[in-house]
């Protein structure tokens, strides 16, 4: 059985192929959901924005660690 690939409380990055008005950055898995046509969906929301976002698991990138110089 197929599981999601990300989890709650996990940083992404959202990638915004319908060109809609949304916030750029971190975004944040708040819920995961039940499979929609073969594909999970997950509960998104950025800080920058006060909805959230429904998503496909294609449109969500692992977050990746930002580097500290010193």
């Amino acid at each position: 059985m197929q599981k999601h690939k990300f989890s709650v409380g996990q940083k992404v990055d959202f990638s915004n192929r319908m060109r809609i008005a949304a916030a750029q950055g971190e975004y944040e898995i708040v819920r995961l959901l039940p499979a929609e046509a073969g594909q999970f969906l997950y509960r998104i929301k950025s800080a920058l924005e006060r909805n959230e976002r429904v998503v496909g698991e294609d449109q969500l990138n692992p977050r990746k660690a930002s580097r500290m110089n010193g």
